[in-house]
């Protein structure tokens, strides 16, 4: 069951039950190997993904569309707790280099429940109307889809 709520006026979120462990998860989330596997809605695909998993450590996920665009996300962590949590940002590029144009923080939530985990993705956007175009879109159906994804691969490990 998927729960789909908006916790304030800019912010989206998904919450669900996976059937995995929080490490599972999380290393689903912070091993560039599994985040090529599920991280964008398919036909979408990753075609890179560099991780520095410290605090101020710098990611590079390029996704890639089925006619071959890539896309370049770059971000920084802001707080890591080991099979529990990962914050980051779009606001920062490398170090503490800002970006041209910061739109969200990702905060991502892995909660032991009922023999598995609660996920939590929410994501917190600098203004409202980031948050109306996100989830305009289409939020709720691309990260609901990635995250049937990582229920699919976090279940394997």
């Amino acid at each position: 069951m998927t729960q789909q709520t908006t916790a304030d006026d800019r912010d989206l979120v998904i919450t669900r039950h996976i059937a995995a462990s929080p490490n599972a998860l999380f290393r689903c989330w912070t091993e560039p190997a599994l985040i090529r596997q599920w991280f964008v809605p398919r036909p979408w695909t990753i075609a890179s993904a560099e991780i520095d998993l410290r605090v101020g450590g710098a990611n590079l996920i390029v996704m890639q569309s089925p006619e071959g665009e890539e896309m370049p996300n770059r971000g920084v962590y802001l707080e890591i707790v080991p099979d529990r949590k990962i914050v980051f940002t779009d606001a920062y590029i490398q170090a503490w280099t800002p970006s041209e144009k910061p739109f969200m923080t990702g905060i991502i939530t892995f909660e032991p429940e009922n023999g598995g985990t609660c996920y939590t993705a929410r994501v917190r956007h600098w203004t409202k109307t980031d948050r109306d175009a996100h989830e305009q879109m289409g939020f709720h159906e691309g990260w609901g889809q990635c995250a049937d994804q990582l229920a699919a691969l976090a279940a394997t490990l």
